[in-house]
């Protein structure tokens, strides 16, 4: 939820490659999760390149506030599924 809003998160090739080429390779990624030491800017970006759509007026910036806003553990939902698409693929 960002402003009231839900968010869907969708993590299609297109948008796993974008979040790719700014944050490296996605199974770095992956272990920087598992070990704890994922950054903020990265599950922002994470989640960002991932938005199935991005309501009007809506950007980074807010969301990295609303992440803030609403806890971390807010977030992880939806940061856990985008990592286990990018390990078990759909299911």
């Amino acid at each position: 939820m960002v402003g009231g809003a839900p968010l869907v998160v969708r993590p299609s090739f297109a948008a796993l490659v974008a979040a790719e080429g700014e944050l490296g390779p996605l199974l770095a990624l992956v272990d920087r999760a598992a070990e704890g030491r994922l950054l903020l800017a990265e599950m922002a970006a994470l989640i960002w390149h991932c938005l199935a759509e991005r309501p009007e007026g809506l950007t980074r910036e807010a969301l990295g506030d609303a992440l803030v806003a609403q806890g971390l553990g807010a977030a992880l939902p939806a940061l856990r599924a985008i990592l286990r698409q990018v390990l078990a693929g759909s299911t």
